[in-house]
């Protein structure tokens, strides 16, 4: 496990949420989780937001599969040890160019298990010296093996916001 204070501030109570484990396990666990959540999903809990101006859950599922693409291609990138800095990207405007609320919930939770699926590829490829690579992202520093435990706590995160605040907020 890493050592928290490897990861970016702003990540850290992600990580925190995982407790402890190895970066594969955790993706193979908070992955099945994902997927178990999807499949007791209706189309109306997909479109469901709990608050004007919130994303949907599908746009949430959205963000997730976005966020983890993104991710991991830093990760790769990182042990590649291609040390060009990569820019950040604005979440807020990849919802809405998404269209995710056209997709079926199928669809999305399709799209996440593959993705999910090269991620874990990716990082059970890695040697160790590898996972200690570091680059530089939206201005921060960062290990793989930082971004394998964000990717994770970062899904983790979402899947309880649409369990206590989606799903709760159903009537």
């Amino acid at each position: 496990m890493i050592a928290i204070e490897e990861i970016p501030l702003y990540y850290q109570a992600y990580v925190k949420a995982l407790g402890q484990g190895e970066i594969v396990p955790l993706l193979l666990k908070t992955g099945d989780e994902c997927i178990e959540l999807g499949k007791n999903l209706t189309e109306a809990q997909g479109a469901y937001r709990y608050a004007e101006g919130k994303w949907s859950v599908k746009e949430v599922l959205q963000h997730i599969i976005d966020s983890e693409r993104i991710f991991a291609y830093r990760a790769l990138r990182f042990a590649r040890n291609d040390q060009t800095e990569i820019p950040g990207f604005e979440q807020n405007d990849y919802v809405p160019a998404s269209a995710a609320d056209r997709r079926s919930i199928h669809s999305l939770m399709r799209e996440f298990t593959n993705v999910r699926a090269t991620t874990v590829d990716l990082f059970t490829s890695l040697t160790d010296e590898m996972k200690l690579r570091k680059g530089i992202s939206n201005g921060v520093e960062m290990s793989v093996e930082a971004l394998g435990y964000i990717i994770s706590g970062h899904l983790k995160h979402h899947v309880n916001i649409i369990y206590e605040r989606h799903l709760k907020g159903l009537p």
